[in-house]
């Protein structure tokens, strides 16, 4: 008995510190948010969560209101879903709210990256000089011609030949936006070389379909769920886009952005190991890429499912080209789109923001690194505990909220436009204008750093395909394809089926 009761206490005080982990004893203190742990100790509610985020958080809120904290794989996330007060947790400090700890979790394990501390400053730097502004010049051109060099390369051959090609839209337009993103990251095979334009189209195209290899592994790869055979296949992808995408296979290529080139030369005098850059370069492949080929999708079907959409901005890009003396026609110079062109379309940017709004749905976390009291826009005052994280979802909380945008889930080309043609700035809920009105980019220390270059992909691509093609849905009365609810809060979702189209050049 004297060597058994030792043994029982070991084990009890075991038991007890695994449910401890597990969260059993966790219950919420006055001043909290409504909590709400699930059924299954330590995992709560995330099989749900992962299985459809939409309808769990949609649940969750018109069970605990805007602000809850639920139990997902053993943290508490503290959601808040009140637009009004979105301020308050973009703007609190980091000392606070930290957006970095959780990023740099994911990117290690999805990417296997290891960052250093504030190193996060040169991708700040470098967007703010290379992805705005005036250096996004040298980029929009760059863009302009891999995208001619992609779609437009048959152009010229004789009317015989041009024939309908049919294609999923989805991949279509993933493959070219991707493809033309890539090249004008990463560089272009050297002219001098013989065939470079073929062999630019060549590459870019094998790795496009490795990518999507990647693209679909994402999700159970970010929540850590992959079966041993994707485990595999991923890591086999990760080696394959780090060699490719490696420092020194850049030095053999012509046209490197100076984004890619700058952040790659900072890190390197950070003192960072050169087999941790090619990591990085992935890292900035996806993070650049890896939604702008399925907004493209979205964009180029509404406009097709929307005629009156579909007039409007093929009527604005006509008188754009006439505007700056460019002309299309059989034989003549190819158009060559520039910033200046391209920030004189009012109707084709409230389309690119009226397909974000309802198409991207990104899930923005940050980890609570003290005890704190957030204030709500009208008063109220919640305790929220240290090493606990804060999320919101404003794809939810704003983008689909009746009271912001009326009738929320139809496409509404002309939403963000005032009726002089100004972008429309004012939504309003309960009577008070609300500032984040849609957040396709994130906010605040999250923000995207390359919308403004991702926008004018869009924008580019979408050019050329009413300027130079003809296309058409196979089934014109075929439904939109639902959204892959895998997808919700990486980014733009994708569709679970695609859509069949057929194109062909004009000229």
């Amino acid at each position: 008995m004297g060597l058994l009761l030792p043994i029982l206490l070991g084990f009890l005080a075991a038991l007890i510190g695994g449910l401890y982990l597990l969260g059993v004893f966790r219950q919420r203190r006055p001043g909290e948010p409504p909590l709400d742990k699930g059924l299954i100790p330590w995992l709560g509610h995330v099989l749900e969560f992962r299985r459809n985020t939409f309808k769990f958080l949609e649940r969750m809120k018109q069970k605990h209101g805007d602000v809850f904290t639920i139990q997902l794989g053993g943290y508490y996330f503290t959601f808040l879903q009140d637009p009004l007060s979105f301020g308050s947790f973009v703007k609190e400090s980091r000392e606070k709210l930290d957006f970095r700890k959780f990023s740099v979790q994911l990117v290690r394990r999805v990417f296997g990256y290891t960052a250093l501390e504030n190193e996060h400053t040169i991708l700040h730097m470098y967007s703010n000089k290379h992805l705005q502004g005036d250096g996004l010049d040298a980029m929009t051109q760059s863009m302009m011609s891999n995208l001619q060099n992609l779609m437009l390369h048959n152009i010229g051959s004789p009317a015989d030949q041009r024939t309908w090609t049919e294609d999923g839209l989805f991949m279509y337009c993933y493959n070219i936006v991707f493809r033309a993103g890539y090249l004008s990251l990463y560089g272009n095979e050297p002219h001098k070389s013989e065939g470079s334009e073929e062999k630019d189209r060549a590459e870019s195209e094998a790795l496009f379909h490795e990518f999507r290899k990647y693209d679909q592994l994402f999700p159970r790869f970010a929540y850590g769920v992959l079966p041993p055979r994707e485990r595999l296949e991923a890591q086999r992808l990760l080696g394959l886009f780090w060699n490719t995408l490696s420092i020194q296979k850049m030095k053999t290529k012509d046209n490197i952005s100076r984004w890619v080139w700058d952040i790659q030369q900072g890190k390197g005098e950070m003192g960072i190991k050169e087999s941790m850059i090619d990591r990085y370069m992935f890292v900035l492949l996806w993070a650049s890429q890896g939604n702008t080929g399925p907004s493209s999708f979205w964009l180029l079907l509404f406009l097709m499912k929307n005629p009156e959409a579909m007039a409007a901005v093929k009527e604005e890009v006509n008188t754009v080209l006439k505007e700056f003396g460019q002309e299309v026609r059989h034989g003549g110079p190819l158009i060559n789109l520039t910033r200046e062109m391209l920030m004189k379309t009012p109707i084709l940017d409230s389309v690119v923001e009226e397909t974000l709004r309802l198409t991207a749905a990104p899930l923005l976390t940050r980890a609570v690194n003290q005890d704190m009291t957030f204030k709500m826009a009208d008063g109220r005052e919640y305790l929220i505990r240290k090493g606990d994280r804060m999320a919101v979802f404003p794809y939810i909380a704003i983008q689909v909220d009746p009271e912001i945008h009326s009738d929320p889930h139809s496409f509404k080309y002309d939403r963000f436009l005032n009726p002089d043609r100004s972008k429309k700035t004012h939504f309003y809920k309960a009577g008070k204008k609300v500032k984040y009105y849609n957040m396709p980019w994130g906010a605040g220390v999250s923000m995207c750093p390359g919308r403004f270059f991702a926008t004018n992909e869009l924008k580019q691509f979408v050019f050329l395909m009413l300027v130079y093609f003809e296309f058409e849905l196979k089934n014109p009365d075929e439904k939109i394809p639902e959204m892959d609810f895998s997808r919700w809060g990486f980014g733009t979702m994708q569709p679970d089926s695609d859509i069949q189209f057929r194109y062909r050049l004009k000229y």
